[in-house]
């Protein structure tokens, strides 16, 4: 129960610090992606900078379409990530228990990341792509959840799901990184540890910060090829027809993707936005695992009180039987 405890309360403060982190950096989040998804040749770029995005969102007196899309992408950040740190926590602790380490490689830490990844993958995408087409599409010209996904089959729904299981690699090796460094600061500072044994160490807000930007950038370097591809695969459909309607349907699939990239922009396309991602992400992820910290222990004693309190009403309603 222990066990579970904790992995509730790791997912539940992971949750939280999505959510927020989201909400900050919708705006230069849309901005990205709407400059990711667009491959043309190089004299035919409607977006030759990420500041395009916003100028024309400016121009076109659409600034708060910079936030198309904001519920559905915090509805999948709140669920996506609950899922991965329940998962995430669960595998972790479930690997020491069997195996009788104290301790866990970063050998088996990647897999263990890698398959709360999948699992979150699995339940988020239909969200992960109406989410995207969102705010690839035109502003102002945005449409609801319902009507994003109804308008296309199931299977679409699910459009990137091959290159999202492929990207599970990316928060495998952000809190692969994050959670070796962690540890590090942590067994120095094992001397002045306060409160229960069994309460989870929490960084001090700066030093989750900074881990955070770096595991983050560590993992966005690495994987960027495949993240611009799935940005492609999930980009709303422009209104254009003839030759390039029919190239934008080859684009729906990795193959198409990366040979549209390599045609239009040659091999820097494929790093095409990479310092707009880094941006975006390092202090995305860095934001999270911030708030998460602060909130991990308060969750924690939350827990315990909730846990308190069922034990003694269940008590008391066995007593009153």
């Amino acid at each position: 129960m222990g066990a579970d405890l904790e992995s509730l309360s790791e997912a539940t403060s992971g949750a939280i610090g999505a959510l927020v982190s989201t909400t900050i950096l919708y705006p230069l989040d849309t901005c990205k992606t709407k400059y990711q998804a667009e491959v043309r040749d190089h004299h035919k770029q409607k977006y030759r900078n990420i500041s395009d995005v916003l100028w024309e969102a400016i121009a076109t007196r659409q600034v708060l379409s910079l936030y198309q899309g904001l519920g559905t992408k915090n509805l999948q950040s709140f669920i996506s990530q609950f899922v991965y740190f329940y998962g995430y926590s669960f595998f972790k602790r479930l690997y020491l228990e069997k195996s009788g380490n104290k301790t866990i490689g970063t050998k088996a830490n990647l897999i263990i990341a890698a398959a709360a990844g999948a699992c979150t993958v699995l339940v988020t995408q239909p969200l992960d792509t109406a989410s995207s087409r969102m705010q690839t599409s035109e502003f102002g010209k945005s449409k609801g959840l319902w009507k994003t996904l109804s308008e296309g089959t199931w299977g679409e729904a699910f459009d990137g799901l091959g290159i999202s299981l492929l990207l599970t690699s990316n928060p495998s090796i952000q809190y692969t990184v994050f959670d070796q460094l962690k540890q590090r600061l942590l067994n120095r500072k094992l001397s002045q540890k306060t409160g229960t044994e069994s309460s989870p160490e929490a960084l001090s807000a700066f030093s989750a910060f900074v881990l955070g930007a770096v595991s983050k950038c560590v993992a966005t370097c690495l994987t960027y090829p495949a993240i611009r591809c799935k940005v492609m695969i999930q980009a709303a459909e422009s209104d254009e027809n003839g030759s390039q309607e029919a190239e934008q349907k080859a684009q729906k699939t990795v193959s198409g993707a990366l040979y549209a990239i390599w045609k239009r922009e040659g091999l820097l396309g494929f790093f095409k936005g990479l310092h707009a991602q880094i941006l975006k992400t390092v202090l995305s992820s860095a934001l999270l695992l911030m708030i998460k910290e602060k909130i991990t222990k308060t969750t924690w004693v939350l827990m315990l009180a909730l846990k308190r309190y069922l034990f003694i009403t269940h008590n008391r309603l066995k007593k009153s039987t």
